[in-house]
């Protein structure tokens, strides 16, 4: 997680076809980096599951849509998304640790 004073940007793990969508929290993965685990229940094709996370992720935050940007990863499941607001309050409202940010 990186923050600046105007956005959070952060690594998501996204599981598409899911039974409901959903933020599970932190994760780790097998090399040790901390990720947001996020499940939708859009299938992974034509950017259907990466619009679904954007748009849970925004909500979850109380923030715009277009505040939620996908950086990279649009056909892995690793993510870098971005989210424009105050990274304490979008921190805070995924259930992440702002004093882990680097």
């Amino acid at each position: 997680m990186v923050t600046s004073r105007d956005h959070l940007v952060l690594e998501v793990r996204l599981t598409p076809r899911a039974g409901r969508d959903a933020i599970d929290g932190q994760a780790k993965l097998s090399d040790g980096r901390s990720v947001l685990a996020v499940r939708v229940r859009a299938m992974p094709e034509k950017g259907a599951a990466n619009v679904a996370m954007l748009r849970l992720l925004a909500k979850t935050c109380g923030v715009g849509v277009t505040s939620a940007s996908l950086v990279s990863g649009a056909t892995s499941r690793l993510k870098t998304v971005r989210l424009k607001g105050d990274p304490r309050t979008l921190s805070a409202a995924l259930g992440l640790d702002p004093g882990k940010a680097s």
